[in-house]
């Protein structure tokens, strides 16, 4: 199970799942288009004003990242849809786009924002993206519209997880499962960080992923920094393993953790990575339709304050919130943290990562995913069994 094999022959085994869950389907991409039209009216606003980046990806099936140039998506409560795009990327948008939209191309000298303001009636109120450049909604603001804040249309829509979505998320998530797996099988004395985190990308593009999103492979002292240290660790024997790592299916994310023991690890290391499994059981146990998101948070540090850690981020304890949401974009809202007051719903999916931290010595964290169903969690992987079993 761990230090049993190498890299070339873990490769070697991996096989693509037989059936793959299949893309988003066109109807599922005009339902998404109705429900935000409905939002955004019942923000008593005129239009909806979406940014380059996954909630593009989400309402339009374009993938694009967001750059200096404009390209958003215009989604007027009532009309046609359009997208402003600069012109010389219509042909790429158009292989791209699966909605029906108009496009409002413009050119290199002229001002986008003009043509969304071209397209609404002076005075409208458009809810913008969050996530849009500040700069662009003040030009809006200046061009006579009314510019509010549109995150409540966007993640309302994005929040709750289809079937489709469900499927992709799965199939993400048990590819970077048995990645781990064969990742612990190759660990090896003076292995370098840097070697497993490759191995993990080629397993990953193996296994029908896009490769790795993001890879964190540390060692010993380093899992007490949740996201690492600068420099390429090499294993020795005796010592704690954190890998956290994910890949993506048609933009969907999965995001795993496993901290195990390389040999024989300190009682108090043991001691340790018990409390965190209790935490990680007692927040997905809370987990219901309609308990607020900060609830669930609050049940996994009740675990670390009675075995004395803590309390709130105080050190030894968990410095970070205990989960975040998860989809198109790794992390998304809604999140497991004190403040969050979002009610559960079914099809919402989160993070379950309550990490312990014992300042500078060592860290553990046990990540694995759950979404919310009708009577309460549902697990996509299955949690860590033990410190010395990774895997059940």
């Amino acid at each position: 199970m761990i230090a049993t094999s190498d890299a070339a022959t873990e490769l070697a085994a991996i096989r693509p799942p037989a059936t793959r869950a299949p893309a988003i389907a066109a109807g599922e991409y005009a339902a998404r288009l109705d429900k935000a039209r409905a939002l955004t009216e019942r923000l008593g606003a005129d239009a909806l004003l979406v940014h380059a980046g996954a909630s593009l990806r989400y309402f339009t099936g374009v993938p694009w990242a967001a750059t200096e140039r404009m390209v958003a998506l215009l989604l007027p409560v009532r009309g046609t849809p359009s997208i402003v795009c600069p012109r010389f990327e219509e042909g790429s948008l158009v292989a791209a786009l699966v909605i029906d939209a108009e496009l409002r191309l413009w050119e290199e000298e002229e001002a986008p924002t003009a043509l969304v303001a071209d397209a609404l009636p002076r005075g409208a109120t458009v809810a913008i993206d969050p996530l849009l450049p500040f700069a662009w909604g003040e030009r809006l603001r200046g061009l006579g519209l009314t510019a509010i804040d549109g995150a409540a249309a966007i993640d309302g829509c994005r929040m709750i997880k289809s079937p489709a979505e469900l499927a992709l998320l799965a199939e993400a998530k048990a590819m970077t499962l048995e990645v781990q797996a064969r990742a612990a099988r190759i660990l090896r004395p003076g292995i370098a960080a840097s070697a497993v985190a490759r191995f993990i990308d080629d397993a990953h593009r193996a296994i029908g992923g896009t490769g790795s999103f993001f890879c964190a492979v540390q060692f010993g002292r380093a899992t007490a920094f949740p996201h690492g240290l600068p420099g390429d660790q090499q294993l020795e024997e005796d010592q704690l393993v954190l890998i956290d790592t994910g890949t993506t299916v048609h933009g969907y994310h999965s995001d795993i953790t496993r901290t195990y023991a390389f040999g024989r690890v300190e009682d108090e290391v043991a001691a340790i990575w018990q409390i965190e499994k209790e935490a990680q059981a007692a927040a997905f146990a809370a987990v219901a339709p309609g308990v607020p998101c900060e609830q669930v948070d609050a049940a996994a540090r009740r675990v670390l304050v009675a075995n004395g850690l803590g309390p709130d981020y105080r050190l030894p304890g968990l410095p970070h919130r205990t989960g975040h949401g998860i989809g198109l974009s790794i992390h998304e809202p809604a999140n497991l943290v004190r403040g969050d007051r979002t009610p559960m719903a079914p099809g919402m999916c989160f993070s379950n990562e309550p990490m312990i931290v014992v300042p500078d010595r060592f860290g553990v964290r046990l990540e694995d995913h759950f979404h919310v169903t009708e009577t309460g969690a549902a697990w996509f992987t299955e949690p860590q069994p033990a410190l010395d079993r990774p895997f059940g």
